[in-house]
């Protein structure tokens, strides 16, 4: 030991001084305080021997937080608190040069005048309302981080300078202030002490993890910037002005922290006439690599990357082509590989695979009507699109509807990203009237579904695109359904508040917004619920669970939307949505689900229905299940409604490899069902299909295969297309992930969560 107390220490100002064991001692001890099976002498070891001369005071914090968060397992999983209440007094050191932070207005009065919080917050606020919100901020929930949640609040949610990763606040007044930020105006809805008392009790929420809150709204909310939805839905037409108006917007909401969703099922096929001949189409690739330069030339501002998913039916004449745009096989110049596709299936497509028969394939551009009653109207459809096949006079082609059912399904196996939209149950099964707002495309992650019409230009106010903005509610939190009722509140009146803070970079999505105001709300810890309350995926008891928790869900989301529509409006494009004819999701879901589960509906859902034909909904849209893989962690959570893949899950991020430990491992080890100990798909997609029963937009659902459970180790694909037409039989909307178990460390999570966490929450 008498090495290293003769080493010299760097302190932040330059001088060198010894360095002082008992002080990094006195800290550890008190990071370890009241936690179990942690040893400070063996944190200490570790880290003295990597300590050398004249090392300075931060690098001496970085490895003694590294040789904690090292030791975290599944049989010491308190490292993970050690290692992140190490950070947390590291963070603040660094934001305010001590560990004790400073007065909310003091802080709040610095950062504006640096330029790096919204000035409004001096404006709206008065002294005394800072000083008893900064009475009612609890520093010491910090120390309720596990470590992997502080990595991502560092990397990713808190304010910093993101050139010298100078971080300039914690936890705690990240929570108050976005509060602070999307209740600013109560006072004039409706006084002051409501507004502080509705800051409290989303502070108190946020801060102790009963709502988790998304990416845009975490690291831009209290900022100058001005644009918060994870989601923005981008509808292209058939022209050059709309394919160039489209590739604006892409880069204008790329750079603005936004994940993409693209529908370009309306560019015609190659060969296509041009100008009544004049010229032939070069076809959609041309323009997807357009698509796919826009959504890459940003950096979204050091949070995370650009990406996007882009949209087209299955019976688009060049399918064949667009299926293996992802694959590795083939040349650049015809693969688009940066970019995942959507691909679009009706029952017409589906009745053609399961009778063996042929699916015609057509350009949008030569067969009127048809693209449009792909999504409007499933009988119009059928109709057209069996007429087309008998005209003559029009170009197409024929294929064997199970080659290319197998074509998909081959893409999607290898590349794990060719998702799968049901259109005809995102209009049938839809708050939105299809003869109104057809449902046309998805979102990044696969759980948005919103109406979107093509823009002429940039400017153009009659396009719309369709915004989404998430959060969550943390399941692992909820003891009894009725508590969902208080965050479901709170989170509605956040995110339609938030639907006026924020800017809108194009007029397209503004119109949107302001005439729906749709959100997306979603649950974060299923795999802990389900564990916590003594039932696995793969359980018959999870049926009834499931339907009970989705049900509170969806009628408490209405509930206060209602609440808001007392109290501010219906949203102005009330009308287009069924909700107005008295509709409901527990109307119009798929009837085969009743073989799966005969849950009886528990809520009063007549006296609710009435409400809303009376008084109508403040939001088009209520629900949508997202992956969360960034914000899961944050509330130390399993993602969304995903198993977990180990105890430990192993994850990366741009700042390195964090490991995280699932709730309660010490008292639920054996309860978790993990990804790979479940027999098949059945018991997860049959959940899937009692949550979307309530769910007005989609869900981000996951298939999983182990090809070691089959006959030479390949996944058969009669398998996978059984399980696709399962999950369309039971009504299941959208297919996200494709994962196969590759024989890597099953701790291993994917790390590429949603694209790059575009969409987390």
């Amino acid at each position: 030991m008498t090495k290293f107390e003769n080493l010299k220490v760097q302190k932040r100002d330059g001088r060198l001084e010894p360095i002082n064991l008992d002080k990094i001692h006195k800290v550890i001890e008190w990071a370890a305080e009241g936690l179990d099976n942690v040893s400070v002498s063996q944190v200490e070891l570790s880290a003295h021997i990597q300590f050398y001369d004249n090392i300075t005071t931060k690098s001496i914090h970085e490895t003694i937080i590294k040789s904690a968060a090292d030791l975290i397992s599944v049989a010491t999983p308190d490292y993970q608190y050690l290692a992140a209440r190490l950070a947390i007094f590291h963070l603040r050191k660094i934001a305010y040069g001590d560990f004790e932070p400073p007065h909310l207005f003091a802080h709040v009065k610095k950062l504006v005048e640096n330029g790096k919080y919204d000035k409004h917050l001096l404006a709206d606020y008065v002294e005394s309302e800072f000083d008893e919100l900064n009475a009612y901020i609890d520093h010491n929930r910090d120390l309720n981080f596990a470590y992997a949640a502080v990595k991502q609040m560092e990397g990713k949610y808190l304010v910093q300078d993101r050139v010298s990763k100078q971080v300039f606040e914690s936890p705690q007044f990240l929570y108050m202030l976005v509060g602070m930020c999307l209740f600013a105006n109560y006072d004039k809805l409706y006084d002051k002490a409501t507004r502080l008392d509705y800051i409290k009790r989303f502070y108190d929420a946020t801060s102790t993890f009963k709502i988790s809150l998304p990416t845009p709204i975490m690291s831009g909310v209290r900022t100058p910037t001005r644009q918060f939805s994870s989601c923005v839905l981008i509808e292209c037409d058939d022209s050059l002005d709309s394919i160039n108006a489209t590739t604006s917007a892409i880069v204008r909401y790329v750079s603005q922290r936004a994940g993409i969703g693209v529908n370009a099922g309306r560019i015609r096929a190659i060969g296509s006439s041009i100008r009544g001949g004049e010229a032939q189409h070069t076809g959609c690739i041309p323009f997807y690599k357009l698509f796919q330069t826009a959504v890459k030339c940003c950096s979204q501002g050091g949070v995370r990357g650009g990406a996007a998913t882009l949209f087209y039916p299955i019976w688009h004449l060049e399918v064949e082509n667009l299926l293996v745009l992802k694959n590795n096989r083939g040349v650049e110049d015809n693969r688009v590989r940066h970019m995942d596709y959507g691909v679009q299936i009706n029952k017409t497509m589906y009745q053609r695979l399961i009778k063996g028969q042929n699916i015609t394939l057509f350009s949008p551009s030569d067969v009127a009507g048809l693209y449009d009653a792909f999504f409007a109207d499933q009988a119009e459809f059928e109709r057209l699109y069996e007429m087309y096949e008998k005209d003559e006079s029009i170009r197409k082609q024929s294929i064997s509807a199970q080659d290319l059912f197998s074509l998909m399904m081959q893409e999607r196996a290898s590349t794990g990203r060719i998702y799968v939209q049901n259109v005809d149950h995102c209009n049938t099964h839809s708050p939105f009237n299809p003869a109104l707002a057809p449902i046309r495309q998805s979102n990044l992650c696969m759980e948005i579904a919103l109406p979107t019409k093509p823009l002429d230009n940039i400017n153009d106010e009659k396009g719309e695109i369709a915004l989404c903005t998430l959060s969550g509610i943390n399941l692992g939190e909820i003891n009894d359904v009725a508590e969902i009722e208080e965050p479901a509140e709170l989170i509605v009146r956040a995110l339609d508040a938030l639907l006026d803070y924020q800017d809108y970079p194009v007029a397209a999505a503004k119109n949107g917004s302001m005439k729906r105001r749709t959100l997306g709300v979603g649950v974060i810890n299923y795999a802990y619920y389900l564990a916590k309350n003594c039932t696995k995926y793969s359980d018959e008891k999870a049926l009834g669970l499931t339907h009970r928790t989705f049900e509170a869900f969806q009628y408490y989301l209405l509930k206060a939307s209602n609440k808001l529509a007392k109290e501010q409006g219906a949203c102005p494009a009330f009308g287009d949505t069924t909700y107005s004819q008295g509709i409901l999701p527990i109307d119009t879901y798929k009837k085969d689900l009743d073989a799966v589960c005969n849950e009886a509906l528990h809520l009063d859902w007549e006296s609710l229905r009435n409400d809303i034909k009376t008084h109508g909904l403040r939001n088009s849209t209520l629900s949508a299940l997202m992956p969360s893989e960034t914000s899961s962690q944050i509330a130390n959570a399993t993602n969304g409604i995903e198993p977990p893949r180990g105890l430990v899950s192993v994850k990366a991020s741009k700042d390195g490899i964090l490991k995280q430990v699932v709730p309660e491992i010490d008292k639920l080890r054996d309860s978790y069902e993990l990804l790979w100990q479940m027999p098949n798909n059945t018991g997860y997609l049959r959940l899937v299909a009692i949550m979307q029963k309530f769910i007005d937009q989609s869900i981000s659902a996951n298939t999983n295969y182990d090809p070691t459970k089959f006959e030479d180790g390949r996944v058969p694909m009669k398998v996978m297309i059984q399980d696709l037409l399962m999950a369309y039989k039971l009504g299941v909307k959208t297919l996200y992930y494709h994962n196969t178990r590759d024989g890597a460390n099953d701790a291993q999570d994917d790390l590429d969560g949603c694209a790059g966490g575009a969409c987390t929450l």
